[in-house]
């Protein structure tokens, strides 16, 4: 592999929301120096809440030193209390050059303890639940996406696609992001302050 390719790794587990994932890749996608990932806990096909089915490689085989990159979705509910999943997630989470999740991928996160003293957002209809997995976790009910050091957290599904383009903004600059926004006709919602669904703005 090119030596200026880095690795996103896309960590799924059934019933993941399909958006959660596939918007993002749609973005990350447009970037030529990332090499995307798809992993489960032993590999194969897993199906997202809509049944979408995507064929990934055992969790070991990931470059640790990548982007994580973990979606939400009515699975976490499940996953959250797998213990082996979780223990690889810990793993990953602390090695990871940058951690992005989505929706309530950030309670699995919240879950290892790595988002502790940490800012975080997440899906605001599941807030309540969020909240309650890690207490200690500054949680931020109105932002569109949180960033705190290499943690990116995103509110639900579609600000999965806001925040991975901040998240290129950041790497990338504002342009690129701009430009990959414009070319696959999305409306960036780029103030990560401002979320329209958060519940106190209702």
């Amino acid at each position: 592999m090119n030596e200026t390719m880095t690795n996103v790794n896309f960590l799924l587990f059934d019933d993941f929301e399909t958006l959660d994932l596939f918007g993002p890749v749609e973005v990350l996608g447009q970037v030529g120096s990332f090499k995307l990932n798809y992993y489960s806990l032993h590999g194969g096909i897993v199906l997202s809440r809509q049944k979408a089915s995507i064929i990934t490689n055992g969790i070991n085989e990931a470059d640790k030193k990548g982007i994580l990159f973990v979606p939400g979705g009515q699975g976490t509910r499940i996953v959250i209390n797998n213990t082996e999943f979780m223990s690889h997630l810990n793993s990953l989470a602390n090695e990871s050059t940058n951690c992005l999740t989505v929706c309530t991928g950030s309670a699995l996160l919240a879950k290892t303890g790595a988002l502790k003293g940490h800012r975080a957002t997440s899906n605001k209809i599941a807030f309540d639940w969020v909240k309650s997995v890690d207490p200690e976790v500054e949680w931020v009910e109105e932002a569109r996406w949180v960033v705190d050091g290499k943690f990116y957290t995103s509110s639900g599904v579609s600000a999965g696609i806001d925040m991975t383009l901040g998240f290129v903004a950041d790497l990338l600059g504002h342009e690129t992001a701009q430009k990959i926004a414009d070319h696959i006709e999305y409306v960036w919602n780029s103030d990560k302050t401002k979320d329209l669904f958060c519940r106190k703005n209702k």
